[in-house]
């Protein structure tokens, strides 16, 4: 890891994904006011997650392909962008200009993801991409893990309007990132050129295997994050309760996140992948029948299975599509975001009918479901066949080397 810090790069994406996805993790500790504020439902009041990450998933792809193209110096305006918009959540007057405003500030987050991916990759070593993806994409994830903590402290001192100082992370960050990758490569318009004249088709079925299993490990992880605070409202438990439990639940998954690349660069991602799958079914059940203290070791199990290969997947994706990384990124991620969205909704309107308990629970079926899914992701070698570059046809002739 220690390698990969010395990066100054790496590591300024790094605290770009930290704070960008920071945002995501204050939503939840959100919704409670916004339930008081607007007198809304669980179901109507998932529609602001749907707003933010839908808006993020539906154009990250359309971001990826402009990555590809014209390179990602945008990176740092993106951050911004998302900080302002998101700031201005507390002080709107009504619940739909509300959700508006989430769904301009996902746009944000969305443009950020693609690029960010794409210039990560590049900075990478071929031998420890897994690894490295993976401390990436834990910065986001301990960036979502600060987001409860943060949201109690500012709304418990300021109400709503606590959102006006998130603002501020936001622009400083962004215009750090401007000013240190100011003298970076277009990542994205210089990967294009490398694989000029390389493109392949896409394996189809091994690409909707990645996109399947990153939207259910997605929606997963977006429903218990989204609902465990308002569960244990119900339960009876206070702030100082639930706040850290929800942020003890993105904590594992960055530890998750972490362990499981290094591991996916020694035994493959595909075993990991449905391993981490089959042990999620236990750890869900645990969270679930059992309510209480004894949750945070649950949230742990549930944290270091079900968010940690998100890296893994990105990874297969930009190999299966090589020469359109960006694209990869903003499909697999893109779609991942929109079922997390979608999800989070479908989840409240079965907690207004059942509960939220029996909600949460219903999320063993849909890993059972996956873990089908996981079988046609492609292994290693497989990987490697569709990341190299086509041969040339046979009526080319080769370039004849030149003797010195």
């Amino acid at each position: 890891m220690k390698v990969f810090l010395r990066d100054g790069k790496l590591v300024t994406l790094m605290l770009g994904h930290l704070t960008v996805d920071s945002y995501v993790g204050v939503i939840p500790v959100l919704y409670p006011l916004l339930i008081g504020r607007f007198e809304v439902n669980f179901a109507t009041v998932g529609l602001v997650s749907l707003a933010y990450s839908g808006a993020a998933a539906v154009f990250q792809p359309l971001f990826g392909i402009l990555a590809d193209r014209y390179g990602t110096r945008l990176t740092g305006l993106a951050l911004v962008w998302t900080a302002v918009t998101f700031a201005l959540v507390g002080f709107v007057p009504s619940f739909p200009l509300l959700v508006a405003l989430a769904f301009f500030s996902g746009l944000g987050s969305g443009l950020f993801h693609p690029f960010g991916a794409l210039d990560v990759r590049a900075l990478l070593p071929k031998r420890s991409l897994s690894t490295g993806m993976s401390i990436y994409v834990t910065a986001g994830t301990v960036g979502v893990a600060l987001g409860p903590l943060i949201g109690i402290a500012l709304f418990g001192l300021f109400g709503l309007h606590g959102t006006g100082l998130l603002v501020i992370p936001g622009i400083a960050t962004g215009a750090y990132l401007l000013w240190r990758m100011r003298a970076a490569g277009p990542a994205g318009a210089g990967a294009k050129r490398a694989v000029a004249g390389a493109r392949r088709a896409a394996p189809v079925i091994a690409l909707a295997a990645v996109i399947g299993v990153m939207a259910s490990r997605s929606w997963t992880v977006a429903v218990f994050q989204a609902f465990t605070p308002t569960w244990y409202k119900q339960l009876g438990y206070g702030p100082e309760f639930y706040g850290p439990l929800a942020t003890t639940l993105v904590l594992a998954s960055a530890a998750g996140t972490v362990g499981v690349g290094a591991l996916a660069d020694r035994f493959g991602r595909k075993t990991l992948i449905i391993g981490t799958l089959v042990l999620s079914i236990p750890a869900i059940l645990l969270f679930t029948i059992f309510p209480g203290p004894w949750a945070f070791g649950s949230a742990i199990l549930i944290g270091l299975l079900a968010a940690s290969t998100a890296p893994l997947m990105l990874l297969m994706a930009q190999q299966l599509m090589a020469s359109r990384a960006g694209l990869a990124s903003g499909l697999v991620m893109g779609l991942g975001f929109v079922t997390a969205a979608i999800g989070v909704p479908i989840n409240g309107a079965i907690a207004d009918a059942v509960g939220l308990q029996r909600s949460l629970m219903s999320h063993v079926i849909l890993v059972l479901v996956t873990i089908g899914v996981a079988w046609l992701l492609p292994s290693e070698k497989e990987m490697e066949r569709y990341a190299a570059p086509p041969a040339p046809a046979a009526s080319e002739p080769l370039q004849p080397s030149v003797a010195t």
